[in-house]
């Protein structure tokens, strides 16, 4: 029976009950008519064999009605499932619809690609999605074991943005009231700063009023009226938070369950620490959450953010649940408000985006404090396919990053220069007044650089070496410059110069010709200009298993004279061919030179 029932639809359920209705009666007509003399066995048995035999024909009805088309010609007012229509995507190269979007409409396509474009995430799924949506909880199991004082500091949080999409404010606010206890939530501060969008203005207005009438004054509004950058309405939030920690986040997040209570009490048992929780990724598309490892945050000489394990004493411990040490903070922070404050609350000299949450843990750990990632704390954020409000964000980054090392980094400051490729002297690069944060250096005492670099990021490595860098121009032929080449490939070529990364070279007091970029840390790898003995073209090497393989890796280099290579005795030059092509070849030295576009020391 439940094998017919398994293959009937809605008519063929409603034709096997009238089958078993006829299937009862002719049993138990058919049961008079059995020969005298038969068992009561051998009568149930032929009853059973014609039921078995009725259900057959009834699913074979079933099959051929499960077959019909949708006009049921057996039951006409039954509603039959539409065909599907295929629609094709408009956007084929979107990134939004690269894993995203089957089954839209052409003109839901166009509404989700138009604010795919202004926002950088799905802000047409976001508006579908309840605000209260449930996240999936990401934190280790240990961590829901743990138990947290009831006396806990309270907490202002702090969300700044410009131009974000309502729904997505709207589901950050409702994520913070859903997931802080509310004897610990003082205050929400919106900090707008200078946004244009007209949704943010009253139907964002109406969502706080609404809030409100559940929780009287709980969001605070601070309206810039001209754009200021991320570190300043950063500060406006601060200064107008009055719990006794501030949290400040990007408006493109979700908290989740229990993220306040392990960031509150680790600032209890020390004010002076400042903390951040694990990041867990919001895909922009289909805004799904992925878990993220705990890790620490770092950077480059040039400023950009990164992620990195944790030293190898937490690794040891072997215990997601516990804080690691990290050099720096990501920008979602929280702090003591008062210890913020008198560590100097943040740089306001610095502009747009870019270096402020560097300045802030540099700073952190030279002035008294220390920086901190405390896993069981989880915030569900958004990452951006692009930043809408500024497409060239290098720039106010470069900025921003001359104007850290110039403040905090000491004789270390030329590191961010040549990371920046300009000039150690006379870069002319406007990074603000810098005399009030380095009074404030002076102030709080805080340790030289030195001291960061070897005992909190030891493993940012310093370029002592140096002797030139940027690009790398044969005098022959000024307008183009030596390049890394095809990645992946180990080929470098002649390109017209643009100075940029690719082009960035790099000679060092070993011989050793790096291009290219140059990696930042003990743990990373360069590429080493290397001349492979035979042949006229030359390779790029990872300059470590160059050492090891004992390549061909040295060169003789004057400042506009020849680059030679040490062992071969052959030369890095320029030759012509076919069609007015040039490239670079390693032959017997004609007396080309060659000349690099930042001098360090004179050589």
């Amino acid at each position: 029976m439940k094998a017919y029932m398994r293959r009937a639809g809605l008519t063929g359920v409603f034709l096997l009950l009238i089958y078993i209705f006829i299937c009862l009666i002719v049993s138990w007509r058919a049961g008079k008519s059995f020969p005298e003399g038969d068992s009561d066995q051998d009568i149930v048995k032929r009853k059973l064999d014609r039921i078995e035999q009725t259900l057959h024909k009834l699913s074979k009805l079933i099959e051929v009605s499960g077959q019909k088309s949708s006009t049921n010609k057996l039951f006409p007012h039954v509603d039959q499932e539409k065909e599907k229509i295929v629609v094709p995507k408009l956007y084929p190269n979107s990134y939004l619809f690269a894993k995203w979007g089957d089954g839209l409409s052409e003109e839901e396509q166009k509404e989700a690609e138009g604010l795919f474009q202004i926002y950088g995430y799905n802000v047409f799924l976001s508006n579908r999605l309840p605000l209260d949506r449930k996240v999936v909880d990401t934190r280790d199991i240990r961590c829901l074991k743990k138990t947290y004082p009831k006396d806990l500091p309270t907490i202002s949080v702090v969300l700044i943005y410009v131009n974000e999409a309502l729904s997505v404010i709207k589901r950050a606010i409702r994520s913070i009231i859903t997931h802080t206890p509310e004897h610990l939530l003082k205050e929400i501060i919106l900090v707008d700063d200078y946004s244009t969008y007209n949704d943010l203005g009253k139907p964002l207005q109406d969502y706080i009023d609404q809030i409100h009438k559940e929780r009287p004054g709980l969001i605070k509004k601070v309206w810039h009226k001209k754009q200021m950058g991320l570190s300043q309405a950063r500060i406006s939030g601060w200064e107008q938070a009055t719990a006794d920690v501030v949290a400040i986040l990007d408006a493109h997040i979700e908290a989740t369950e229990g993220w306040a209570e392990p960031l509150l009490a680790r600032i209890k048992t020390d004010r002076t620490v400042v903390v951040s929780p694990v990041f867990d990724k919001v895909h922009f598309d289909d805004l799904h959450v992925e878990t993220y490892v705990p890790l620490s945050h770092g950077f480059d000489w040039a400023l950009w953010c990164m992620y990195e394990s944790f030293s190898p004493e937490w690794l040891k411990m072997d215990d997601e649940s516990q804080p690691g040490k990290s050099p720096s903070v990501m920008g979602i922070f929280a702090a003591d408000r008062n210890f913020l404050g008198e560590i100097g609350g943040l740089d306001g000299g610095m502009t747009v985006y870019g270096g402020e949450n560097v300045e802030l843990g540099i700073r952190v750990w030279l002035c008294g404090g220390s920086v901190e990632v405390v896993p069981c704390s989880r915030i569900a954020h958004i990452e951006r396919a692009h930043k809408p409000y500024a497409p060239d964000l290098n720039p106010a980054m470069r900025r921003n990053a001359l104007r850290v090392a110039e403040i905090w980094m000491d004789d270390y400051k030329k590191n961010v220069l040549i990371a920046w490729n300009v000039p150690l002297q006379d870069h002319g690069i406007d990074i603000g007044d810098v005399s009030k944060m380095k009074k404030l250096r002076e102030k709080l005492q805080c340790k030289p650089f030195k001291w960061y670099l070897e005992n909190v990021y030891p493993s940012l490595e310093p370029w002592d070496n140096l002797l030139g860098y940027g690009g790398l121009q044969n005098t022959l032929l000024r307008q183009h410059c030596v390049d890394q080449g095809a990645v992946p490939g180990n080929i470098p070529i002649l390109y017209e110069c643009h100075f940029q990364q690719p082009q960035h070279c790099y000679y060092n007091t070993d011989g050793e010709i790096i291009i290219g970029g140059i990696q930042s840390h003990k743990y990373n790898h360069n590429r080493c200009l290397v001349d492979p003995g035979s042949g006229s073209t030359p390779t790029l090497q990872d300059c470590q298993l160059a050492k090891i393989n004992q390549l061909h890796m040295h060169w003789d280099f004057r400042q506009g004279q020849a680059i030679r290579n040490k062992a071969t005795k052959r030369c890095l030059e320029v030759a012509q061919r076919e069609y007015s092509h040039y490239e670079l070849i390693i032959q017997r030295c004609s007396g080309q030179s060659w000349k690099i576009e930042h001098v360090n020391t004179s050589f």
